[in-house]
């Protein structure tokens, strides 16, 4: 499985959520509301979630293995940054990216 574009929106808040993003894979589906979030440790993404009735959040779409959850992120970052340094709200960008998942 390829990604084939990224959709970064900044949030323009104060808080550790700095962007929303939608992943598109092979052209086919896509994965929308992946958070990045500012740690303590640097950036990381934050699959989307939702609230159970005992208040805890689960992932509703996730990465199987750890491999394919850091190809992921780091992709994610890179154009997170991006964003960062042209200073637009949103960045689309078809993205190659020759290894598959």
């Amino acid at each position: 499985m390829e990604i084939t574009d990224i959709r970064v929106r900044k949030i323009n808040k104060e808080g550790k959520m700095k962007a929303v993003v939608s992943v598109t894979f092979d052209n086919e589906f896509v994965v929308h509301d992946i958070k990045v979030i500012e740690g303590d440790k640097g950036s990381f993404i934050a699959m989307p979630s939702r609230k159970t009735l005992d208040g805890e959040f689960r992932d509703i779409a996730h990465p199987i293995n750890s491999e394919t959850r850091d190809r992921i992120q780091k992709t994610v970052l890179e154009k997170y940054e991006m964003v960062l340094l042209s200073d637009d709200d949103i960045v689309s960008d078809e993205v190659a990216v020759s290894e598959e998942y």
